[in-house]
């Protein structure tokens, strides 16, 4: 969180609005953040490749965990950063959706 603005914003790749789901402000974020790791408790972002362009970043990575009901998934993705000065104004999450 000592990387997120204080007016920062997260929205999830999934959610009712065409955003997914957003938090907005520090302490919002955080329990979005921890909202995923409660349904991810194994979570793990790997083959990650970041970049920088501006006020503007890119990370991809594969996404790994079990789901609670113990569905094992793998799936990849990205988040899309807006900065602010050094810190993260706006991360936005994306990822593909599998099929079985």
């Amino acid at each position: 969180m000592t990387f997120m603005a204080e007016d920062c914003v997260f929205e999830l790749s999934a959610g009712p609005e065409p955003c997914g789901k957003r938090f907005v402000g520090k302490e919002a974020v955080r329990e979005g953040f921890a909202g995923v790791f409660k349904c991810f408790p194994d979570v793990h972002f790997g083959d990650a490749r970041h970049f920088v362009s501006g006020e503007r970043g890119l990370s991809e990575w594969l996404f790994t965990g079990t789901a609670a009901d113990g569905k094992k998934v793998e799936v990849t993705g990205c988040d899309v950063f807006t900065f602010k000065g050094d810190k993260i104004a706006v991360k936005n999450s994306y990822m593909k959706a599998r099929t079985a």
